[in-house]
């Protein structure tokens, strides 16, 4: 039998011990524990949900990896490249990708009686996965393409709707310049139909963008059925974004040649560092939360050790007396603490999962979609990682403990009991 073992699950389970004068600090203790693992389940669960789908929309838009032309110019007049390139699209049917997909460029103007705004016209294919849009369209509905029939439909962003005055069914007229067009007059004008409105919360994208036709483009560029911006690549697994873009590099090849197309490989983060580079900064955020929550538990445990050992003097001194070591006295006390951080550690994981179980379901806590991307604080909650974060709070805040413990070996028998 583990004898300190059996004396601390004595010592916790005392009906003495909740009317002692200890009583109140481990209460403290406990709290401590508590409200820090609650902090803690938050504060992952808040950061990992928050980064994943923020990445989500910013990926369901503008896909992992991107292949288009070489092209120092970084505006969206972007140099054509041709579409039927030898990896597209049995890409796709290679491990660790999910689509590819073509796309077209060409910037414009909305003109309305009263407004003007310039934006981004992105054709698509019939090859484009709609399922990120059919998920954040808020009014009317998708168009179909054809390869055979040019579509005059387009969706258009709930800001560029609101900002416009928009509607959907009503016309929606743009004007392009097009300098190497081969008309004298550089510039066009188009009338769409709005077909559906859309809000992805990526003020961003939403500001700029406006789905159409990839034969629109095509025309408006001068261009043949056969040549495109590039080509837009979705992957199964985000976190194996790096790899997956030196994997791209060795299936598509880049080509450098004189007179021959430039293909440039980038991944969502070259497109937009300044995202993911903000996302990045909640990572050090969270490890200072948990340090802090960690060190604030320890020191109130640290603190209830200490007044349960003073108090025990007495017992300490019997067993002392009756032959037992120091390093067993010790045992019985971090086995006591350990129980105490036990009990501290589930009420907090009972209040903390509760709080996030209630902000998953109701979204009570609003975000302004302007400046987080999202409407409302993100959850994502692992059993992975409240495993690690249970079993790591458990192993360091003891460890904390031990060196407070030494102090049982400076107390003596003889004067313990004396004074009892």
């Amino acid at each position: 039998m583990n004898t300190e073992l059996f004396i601390a699950k004595r010592l916790f389970s005392a009906k003495e011990t909740k009317k002692s004068i200890s009583n109140a600090v481990v209460t403290i203790a406990i709290v401590g524990i508590a409200l820090g693992m609650v902090v803690m389940i938050l504060s992952i669960a808040i950061v990992t949900g928050f980064k994943q789908q923020v990445s989500e929309k910013v990926t369901g838009f503008a896909s992992h990896i991107i292949i288009s032309n070489y092209d120092i110019n970084s505006s969206y007049e972007t140099e054509p490249i041709w579409k039927n390139q030898n990896f597209y699209p049995d890409i796709k049917d290679i491990p660790g990708y999910k689509h590819i997909q073509v796309f077209a460029l060409k910037a414009g103007i909305v003109k309305t009686k009263t407004d003007i705004q310039g934006v981004i016209l992105k054709g698509i294919g019939s090859d484009f996965n709609w399922g990120f849009f059919k998920e954040s369209l808020v009014e009317g509905k998708i168009f179909a393409v054809n390869e055979n029939v040019k579509n005059d439909s387009v969706i258009i962003s709930k800001h560029i709707a609101t900002l416009l005055k928009l509607k959907v069914d009503a016309p929606l007229f743009m004007y392009f310049i097009n300098k190497k067009g081969k008309t004298k007059n550089p510039v066009k004008q188009r009338r769409f139909t709005i077909s559906g409105i859309y809000n992805t919360g990526l003020e961003e994208f939403d500001k700029s963008f406006v789905i159409c036709d990839i034969k629109q483009v095509q025309k408006l560029n001068d261009w043949t059925n056969n040549q495109v911006s590039g080509f837009e690549i979705t992957i199964d697994n985000f976190d194996e974004l790096l790899p997956m873009t030196e994997k791209t590099y060795e299936q598509v090849g880049t080509v450098y040649e004189k007179d021959t197309e430039q293909l440039q490989i980038r991944s969502i983060k070259d497109n937009f560092p300044h995202i993911f580079d903000w996302l990045a900064l909640s990572d050090t955020n969270v490890w200072i939360i948990l340090v802090l929550m960690l060190l604030v538990g320890g020191f109130n445990m640290i603190s209830g050790l200490l007044v349960i050992i003073l108090e025990r003097t007495n017992m300490i001194g019997i067993l002392k007396a009756l032959g037992a070591k120091n390093a067993n006295i010790r045992k019985i006390f971090l086995y006591n603490a350990s129980f105490l951080i036990g009990k501290g550690m589930i009420w907090g994981n009972l209040i903390g999962i509760s709080l996030c179980l209630v902000q998953y379901q109701f979204g009570i806590i609003k975000l302004d979609p302007s400046t987080y991307y999202i409407d409302a604080v993100p959850i994502n909650l692992k059993i992975f990682h409240l495993i690690l974060l249970n079993i790591g709070t458990l192993i360091v805040t003891t460890a904390m403990l031990i060196l407070p413990s030494m102090f049982i070996s400076k107390i003596s028998p003889a004067k313990a009991i004396r004074f009892s």
